[in-house]
């Protein structure tokens, strides 16, 4: 198995080009995966990184051939028409990763293609933001990658993605449990991305303001309760370790969803309150503050753009 050289990118939003630019940087050969108009509007306009500006190859799929590695970083609605588009970037040896919120993307990506192809992936700590064609990020964060457990001893697929990652000089670890980190990070996005998104809060105001950490952490309970009544090594304990993050992001930085807010893109609020209120549902478990987010987000998604950013500023969110 040769080492990984190739990196196709699917997904050119702020973790999509964060990562192609950083692989660039180590000498690896870049290519975006896109087709259609946004291919073109890619080729004319290139991307600008950090103030830096960026011509990478663009391949549309029925161009394409087999690379070593994808790394897919898309909203989860565009998952459906996009990942089918990634069967001729695929050969025997590509791995593919996911740079992608929620708990559902490599299940998603492996029934389509196969786990012998998949490894887990969660993305933490990056503070990157994006705005038309232009990325600008002060940490990159760190990548946990692994098989979905057992991973003290690393298996050949794992070792040869580590490789690549220390030679980009990406941060990355592999924890035991690469589940309980999965889910790790989705308490994290149904907590700070949905708080953040619906009071326009920086990171800085998460950690600062009183009213909006005690959103971000009833947010979170309910999925560590969740996780807890699933099976999943995650307790109380978890909320402590993201903030160890966080008190490490810029404060005038913003999550993705936030970003998404304010760009008037849709939002991926029914990837975390809408999984969170439908397993409440599965398992008889109380979900009132996610269920509540998810009904004042779903009447503010139906009126027009400008009224929804703009009504966004006053939401108020009674806590649970």
């Amino acid at each position: 198995m040769s080492e990984i050289q190739r990196i196709t990118i699917l997904g050119a939003g702020a973790l999509g080009m964060l990562y192609a630019t950083k692989f660039y940087a180590a000498g690896f050969d870049v290519e975006l995966a896109a087709s259609g108009e946004r291919a073109t509007r890619l080729r004319q306009e290139g991307i600008l990184v950090n103030s830096r500006h960026y011509d990478f190859p663009v391949t549309t799929p029925e161009l394409a051939t087999p690379g070593d590695l994808i790394i897919v970083a898309l909203k989860h609605h565009h998952m459906p028409a996009a990942v089918p588009l990634l069967k001729n970037f695929i050969g025997p040896d590509t791995l593919i990763i996911s740079v992608m919120n929620g708990i559902v993307s490599e299940d998603i990506l492996a029934a389509q293609y196969g786990w012998e192809h998949v490894l887990y992936c969660v993305a933490v700590g990056m503070d990157a933001v994006r705005e038309g064609n232009r990325t600008t990020y002060t940490t990159p964060g760190k990548l946990l990658i692994g098989e979905a457990q057992n991973n003290l001893a690393p298996s050949p697929r794992l070792r040869r993605l580590q490789t690549a990652l220390s030679r980009v000089g990406l941060s990355h670890e592999t924890p035991p449990d690469m589940l309980r980190s999965l889910w790790w990070k989705f308490m994290v996005n149904v907590g700070a991305n949905q708080a953040s998104a619906a009071m326009k809060a920086t990171y800085g105001m998460l950690r600062e303001n009183p009213d909006a950490s005690a959103l971000m952490e009833s947010l979170m309970r309910e999925a560590v309760t969740m996780a807890e009544h699933l099976g999943i090594d995650l307790h109380e304990n978890a909320i402590a370790e993201w903030y160890s993050f966080l008190n490490k992001l810029s404060a005038d930085g913003k999550t993705s969803m936030l970003q998404d807010i304010e760009a008037g893109r849709k939002t991926e609020f029914e990837l975390f309150a809408g999984t969170v209120v439908e397993l409440g549902r599965q398992h008889n478990i109380p979900t009132p503050v996610n269920q509540s987010l998810l009904q004042i987000i779903h009447v503010l998604e139906s009126a027009p753009a400008e009224r929804f950013s703009s009504e966004m500023t006053s939401c108020n969110i009674a806590k649970a």
